[in-house]
């Protein structure tokens, strides 16, 4: 099976710094926890290393390991952390032909500092991801493709993201999105209209609460039973209490109706360390995360959507890919990067 990912491809450079060396506090009326850095200080780092990640390289490696045949299209800069990048793909045998270089800004960079619970913040310049262009976007590029992945395009690289759908649509290929924070605050109408070409889409908590503002939802402050499999007293999250709408909420089963009805078969939405929610054929289906040793939280979610997708386009149903899906992201989890705890097949069909 031919796969092509889309997106964006960063350095991760990425310095873990012991507890005793920054202070963390957690507020106790918000959800918010903050690391704090002393001003003027030089502070003690227990290691730092640089990674290739970015949501379109993360999932194409991901792909690759799980045995398609995948290429990649990214923008790069002209400079070392390019070919890198180049470098990095093509020992996982992705090919990189599609990838486009310009001068006019370096590939794109990030800077995580971990520590505590290892959930990094990350410090981000997102260079030549922002620099893809509709006309850079050609029919050709999809002819033979059975699965187009679209992660989050980044400033003027979202313009790009109904031409790619459509066309990636119209050469027959499957198509899944996994659209950014950013397209969906400033981009959701045009998202909207362009679910038509998508069958599966994959948002977290935050994001699918962003999408909400764009949809005709009706909010309430006590939700009614949703009727949705796994729900119970004390049961998953969201299917207890809906998605955040400003200080209401809405019901996910409701949220998930609308999607349906805008294009997509499937609607994923991950929430963090509870576990995912998939919705596909009229139900909601909890898939529950894993218990793992946590090391760094980036790159999860591009390990799940990209596995439930690539599952999902070999043939599994979907219960079955959000387990892999799941055992994938609790892998990379596992380790403090975003790839080198990715799966290969016989691995994840081991662990089912």
């Amino acid at each position: 099976m031919k796969a092509l990912t889309i997106g964006g491809a960063t350095i991760d450079v990425i310095a873990t710094v012991a507890d005793r060396e920054i202070e963390r506090i957690t507020m106790h009326n918000a959800t918010s926890s903050f690391l704090l850095l002393e001003e003027g200080r030089k502070v003690e780092a227990e290691q730092i290393d640089s990674f290739v990640g970015g949501g379109a390289t993360n999932a194409a490696v991901s792909m690759a390991r799980q045995g398609l045949q995948v290429s990649c299209l990214v923008k790069l800069g002209q400079d070392l952390e390019a070919e890198k990048v180049i470098s990095c793909l093509s020992e996982e045998g992705i090919d990189t032909s599609g990838a486009i270089r310009n001068a006019a800004l370096p590939t794109a960079k990030s800077i995580m500092i971990s520590s505590h619970v290892n959930n990094p913040t990350i410090f981000v310049s997102r260079g030549a991801n922002t620099l893809l262009t509709p006309e850079e976007i050609t029919p050709e590029i999809f002819d033979g493709q059975d699965l187009v992945y679209v992660t989050g395009l980044s400033g003027n690289s979202a313009a790009c993201f109904p031409r790619i759908v459509e066309l990636a649509k119209t050469a027959g290929a499957r198509v899944a999105a996994n659209p950014g924070i950013r397209q969906l605050t400033y981009r959701g109408q045009e998202i909207l209209r362009t679910l038509q070409w998508v069958d599966v889409v994959t948002l977290n908590t935050v994001e699918a609460a962003q999408l909400c503002v764009a949809l005709p939802l009706e909010s309430r402050d006590r939700l009614p039973s949703q009727g949705a499999e796994g729900a119970k007293p004390g049961g998953p999250e969201l299917l207890e209490d809906g998605l955040p709408l400003g200080e209401r909420r809405v019901a996910l089963q409701k949220f998930a109706e609308l999607m349906h009805a805008h294009g997509p078969s499937t609607v994923v939405v991950t929430n963090g360390s509870e576990g995912a929610y998939i919705c596909h054929d009229g139900n909601i289906h909890f898939c529950p995360s894993l218990p793992v040793t946590v090391r760094g939280t980036a790159g999860a979610g591009d390990a799940f959507a990209s596995t439930f997708a690539a599952q999902q386009a070999l043939g599994q149903d979907a219960e079955t890919a959000a387990k892999l899906a799941a055992i994938n992201a609790a892998s990379v989890v596992g380790r403090i990067d975003t790839q080198s705890g990715l799966l290969r097949a016989d691995a994840l069909a081991d662990k089912l």
